[in-house]
């Protein structure tokens, strides 16, 4: 019996290690830098620039999965305070942000990375307790996990697709 029990341990761990592996190789290895890829190639003004009044701007979808990422995994498991205005991310401007999409962009870098350390230090545990996410959402750890890689990367694909029509041209993310 006990033989068993460590073997479902070290399972445990493994399955735990590789979502961790996985969220890391995703969102900061992936994402971030296509999306700094598509930031360079588009430059300030088509980051901030809304292709029609219902879309979203680059930069403010920057600011948006920022504030996902905060709250969904920062909050969630690091323990942060949520500070979030999502509506803001949406509705925002340059002039009202104050930042480049640059600087957008690097502070969600900051945040996934914090993000990857967080999730780093998940246990089994940890991944399956319910909890509530947004003060209305019961989620699993890992279903918050899985849910911001597959909200990250429906957004990244927003973002590619803008940059690929915006400037006619390759992303060439086999390069990266």
């Amino acid at each position: 019996m006990r033989a068993t029990g460590w073997r479902e341990m070290d399972a445990a761990s493994a399955l735990t290690r590789g979502v961790a592996a996985e969220f890391r190789r995703r969102l900061a290895g992936e994402y971030v830098p296509r999306i700094r890829r598509c930031v360079e190639m588009l430059g300030d003004d088509a980051c901030w620039r809304k292709p029609a009044p219902n879309c979203n701007s680059v930069a403010n979808l920057l600011q948006h999965l920022r504030g996902n990422v905060t709250q969904w995994i920062l909050v969630t498991f690091g323990h942060e305070q949520d500070h979030r205005d999502r509506s803001f991310e949406f509705a925002s401007s340059r002039a009202e942000v104050g930042e480049s999409a640059a600087q957008l962009l690097q502070r969600l870098a900051e945040v996934v990375t914090r993000a990857c350390a967080a999730v780093d230090a998940l246990d089994a545990e940890e991944l399956l307790r319910a909890r509530t996410i947004q003060r209305q959402f019961t989620e699993t750890g890992l279903s918050a996990v899985l849910h911001v890689m597959e909200h990250f990367a429906g957004h990244a694909g927003q973002i590619y697709a803008f940059t690929k029509q915006t400037t006619g041209q390759d992303l060439r993310f086999y390069d990266l």
